[in-house]
């Protein structure tokens, strides 16, 4: 079972930049073909940051993240072409 935080008022900003809440964002991780990459532009010495790729109602949504005290903190959510590229080639869609 995955816990999911993250900050509300964060949440309020990406559904107005991006359309997508951080609530909905968390059906990515559930998708089972999902991926997970490492994000080495915004890791850092204390913190690593990862991206899931994964499908949501037929879209693939990005979700940037990051594992704190064991639940996985949610900051950045979009629908990116980059990341739907990502998520068809790894699968080979």
């Amino acid at each position: 079972m995955y816990i999911f935080t993250w900050d509300d008022d964060k949440n309020y900003l990406n559904i107005r930049k991006h359309g997508i809440s951080f609530y909905k964002a968390q059906e990515a991780f559930f998708d089972k073909q999902r991926v997970i990459t490492l994000d080495t532009r915004h890791t850092t010495n204390t913190e690593t940051r990862y991206f899931c790729f994964g499908k949501i109602n037929e879209m693939i949504a990005t979700v940037r993240f990051t594992i704190r005290d064991n639940q996985i903190r949610i900051f950045g959510a979009g629908y990116w072409r980059e990341g739907r590229k990502r998520y068809e080639e790894e699968n080979n869609v």
